[in-house]
């Protein structure tokens, strides 16, 4: 296990997973992960760590693969449940609601760099496989779609 609790820590962080051998990676997201997932994407890159996040954002930027709660969804089961208090309805009376929808996201751009094999029963659990970069699909005549469906996301990745 490894702790950081400032970005420069980042780089000696990936230092340290190498100098222990480390096989593979498991990052939790919170605010301070999420706002360096382009950093932690090249460095499991560079020093060839596969790792899973709990986030697509991270799968989409270049971490190996994702397994996590989809927001979107989680996102429009709180707005039902908002609806609910706002209709009159007391929050203490109300169960307490957990996400019910997940995303399973392989990157397989980075599996292969990484010299990954995948396997077809694994490629095909998977609720998204990632083919290209958002920075490749910029450059393709495919048409782009954001993360939230929209054409002018920030975040774009190729429809596969």
């Amino acid at each position: 296990m490894v702790v950081l609790s400032a970005s420069r820590d980042i780089d000696a962080a990936f230092a340290t997973l190498v100098q222990q051998r480390a096989n593979a990676l498991l990052v939790n997201t919170d605010a301070f992960f999420l706002t360096r997932r382009n950093q932690l994407a090249a460095l499991e890159a560079r020093y060839a760590i596969p790792t899973i996040h709990d986030l697509r954002d991270y799968a989409e930027a270049g971490g190996l693969a994702s397994y996590g709660t989809n927001l979107l969804d989680a996102y429009r089961q709180a707005g039902h449940y908002i609806g609910k208090i706002l209709d009159g309805e007391k929050p203490a009376n109300l169960p307490v609601v957990q996400p019910i929808k997940f995303d399973f996201v392989i990157n397989l751009k980075t599996a292969k760099a990484l010299g990954l094999d995948v396997s077809a029963t694994l490629l095909a659990r998977a609720d998204e496989v990632i083919e290209w970069t958002a920075t490749e699909c910029r450059g393709r005549s495919q048409p782009l779609q954001g993360r939230w469906g929209s054409t002018a996301a920030a975040e774009p990745v190729c429809e596969i």
